[in-house]
């Protein structure tokens, strides 16, 4: 199964892949205490740009992966505009209730899980899975053993992936009826849990064989380390939280800065 998909490979893959985990963890968490809805605003359209410019993918792929995020800042915004509580009504409906308060608290909730789906998005398109694990060994001190086997469980999901599609076109050629909810399941769980056994076990003996549950020094395929790109991106994310909270507070968008 092809997994591969064409992408230009900007400045950003190049940075520490644990500096970039920890920086984006740290504006995580503080995206989560920001209860002004003008700086979260500024803060999603430049995580947005970056987005758009800085992962190298095509614009379709870009679309497509954006799309649920701009779904769940819909649904959250609009839930709390319709269900909110407040005491200047705009307009209310039956069940349905929208005050000012609960509109801008509304779109307040909204950007925030658009800013932090934006961030995950950032981290998983600009970081290659085999480096950020390589990193986590060298600079985090993450034991070889946790960090290879979760190596091997991401490469064994496209050989789970052919092995399903092996079953399926095996009993559509036998003739096999789809109907069935229950047998269906045993049907393909029971080969795919039986091939999943044997290759953890064939997994399990090779990392032993190579001494990965030791705890001795080891060497490494890959080096990572600390460049200039690690600077460019920690003094890029730090200007953009600065100009986003700086501009929210000296040219807000709305007169509320606070939406408790």
């Amino acid at each position: 199964m092809n997994w591969n998909i064409q992408r230009r490979e900007t400045w950003l893959y190049e940075a520490n892949p644990s500096l970039k985990l920890i920086v984006l963890v740290m504006l995580f968490f503080a995206v989560l205490f920001v209860h002004n809805p003008n700086v979260l605003i500024n803060l999603s359209f430049a995580l947005f740009i970056l987005f758009c410019f800085g992962t190298g993918y095509p614009v379709k792929m870009l679309v497509s992966l954006f799309l649920p995020f701009f779904l769940i800042f819909v649904s959250t915004a609009s839930s709390m505009m319709m269900f909110g509580e407040g005491t200047t009504t705009w307009f209310r409906w039956g069940l349905i209730h929208v005050t000012a308060e609960s509109f801008w608290r509304g779109v307040h909730l909204g950007f925030r899980a658009l800013a932090l789906g934006l961030l995950g998005l950032i981290f998983s398109l600009t970081t290659r899975p085999v480096h950020l694990f390589y990193s986590l060994m060298q600079q985090l001190k993450l034991k070889p053993k946790y960090a290879y086997s979760f190596l091997a469980a991401v490469r064994l999901l496209p050989m789970m992936m052919e092995e399903f599609q092996t079953v399926r076109y095996a009993l559509k050629v036998r003739g096999v009826p789809s109907r069935g909810g229950l047998s269906k399941v045993k049907r393909y769980a029971i080969p795919l849990l039986a091939q999943s056994i044997r290759r953890a076990q064939r997994i399990a003996v090779a990392m032993e064989a190579k001494q990965f549950s030791g705890s001795g020094p080891r060497t490494f395929y890959y080096e990572i380390g600390f460049g200039k790109y690690d600077v460019l991106f920690v003094g890029l994310f730090a200007v953009l939280s600065f100009a986003a909270y700086y501009a929210g507070i000296q040219y807000p968008y709305i007169s509320i800065n606070d939406v408790r």
